[in-house]
């Protein structure tokens, strides 16, 4: 059985199959929809280029070649590892002799934002972008990633948009104060009204009320500050529960039970750390590996990835690879941050851990990713 229609759940389950495995397969997802790609939706969707019609995975005749027995529109609710079986909303439970867990993760939420939108289902990108438009004002809470992706297609719309970020620039805390300067300042060039180093008290009818007081007014919220990994419905498993589902360095959270996708915590041998990704090629790759691993637990192999990631921010394409949280050291390699056409490069301890381009081919990265994986020291990749 694999619990989570998504990305990781698919792949799974096609691994399973792909690698011989003929018995009963059983897909559970939350969501009425069949498993679709997440990306779009803070870009295409939300813009309107796409129709939602574009972001299914597979075709049902696909899905079908699969011989699932597809149960969609039902949430796990509980999972008995010594009975395995688990249990669904409808009240239905579901013997298994394997498992993958691929429940991914849900938005954080603020006080007062229940009127606030999220963006982490095709439902939500379609019902911001329906209320989006010229001179329409949004306010997004949080410059990550999303917030910041969300922010540019909402420019490129024409309503007015501020921005709103606890740190004194965007994502510092991954990529890095000079680099998150660089992303600040394409956003004000482009209009955006960016409020850094503020928090947020709540959401309220007429905005976004930060703590010292002043009100940023606004049509719509969206809120985007991180996300939650699904587990709840895991209580009473005893399967360890920690920032996501806590797995060894084979996806393996106990006996028949793996897990994949944004909700799995696994030890990375690579970079000799637990780490949980929240990227679409990853939860690709690892549904894959969990997959293989569960199929023949005789001929197991660790999951040692060099995670990737991409964002597309008005005209400019950013690309890394690698783990760049908590890093000692960021350095450009080529290239000019005043241009924004560079690749910087960072060094945790002694090793290359990550490297990071803005508006450059994929081939001036992907030396660097060679580097990461063979775990070189900063000097010998610099040479490369």
């Amino acid at each position: 059985m694999v619990v989570g229609a998504s990305a990781a759940g698919l792949a799974a389950a096609e691994t399973l199959r792909r690698e011989g495995y003929d018995g009963a397969l059983t897909l559970v997802g939350e969501e009425p929809h069949t498993p679709y790609d997440r990306p779009p939706l803070s870009k295409q969707i939300l813009s309107g280029e796409w129709s939602p019609k574009r972001l299914p995975l597979r075709p049902y005749a696909d899905l079908d070649a699969l011989g699932l027995d597809l149960r969609l529109g039902v949430a796990a609710t509980g999972l008995d590892t010594a009975a395995r079986t688990v249990r669904l909303a409808d009240g239905v439970r579901l013997p298994y002799d394997g498992l993958i867990v691929a429940t991914g993760v849900r938005p954080r939420r603020l006080p007062g934002a229940g009127r606030a939108h999220v963006l982490r289902t095709v439902d939500d990108a379609v019902a911001l972008r329906d209320r989006l438009g010229p001179g329409r004002r949004l306010a997004v809470v949080g410059a990550g990633f999303l917030g910041a992706e969300a922010a540019a297609v909402a420019r490129q719309l024409g309503a007015r948009v501020t921005l709103i970020e606890p740190a004194p620039v965007p994502l510092a805390h991954a990529i890095g104060a000079e680099i998150g300067a660089v992303l600040a300042r394409v956003h004000q060039q482009n209009g955006v009204e960016l409020r850094t180093g503020v928090r947020v008290r709540e959401i309220t009818g007429d905005g976004v009320l930060l703590a010292d007081g002043d009100l940023v007014g606004a049509d719509e919220v969206l809120v985007a500050v991180g996300s939650l990994p699904n587990t709840e419905w895991l209580a009473g498993s005893g399967l360890t529960v920690g920032d996501g589902l806590v797995c060894d360095a084979y996806c393996a959270a106990a006996p028949g039970v793996y897990g994949a996708g944004d909700v799995a915590r696994w030890h990375n041998p690579l970079f000799g750390v637990d780490m949980r990704v929240e990227h679409r090629t990853h939860a690709a790759e690892q549904g894959m590996a969990a997959a293989r691993n569960l199929l023949r637990p005789d001929a197991r192999k660790p999951f040692a990835p060099v995670p990737y990631f991409w964002s597309d921010q008005y005209d400019m394409k950013i690309q890394a690879y690698g783990y760049l949280r908590g890093h000692d050291e960021v350095a450009v390699v080529a290239g000019e941050l005043a241009e924004r056409r560079f690749v910087a490069v960072y060094r945790t301890g002694d090793r290359v851990t990550g490297a990071l381009a803005v508006g450059m081919p994929p081939k001036a990265i992907r030396l660097w990713r060679q580097a990461i994986a063979a775990g070189a020291p900063r000097p010998t990749a610099a040479r490369s």
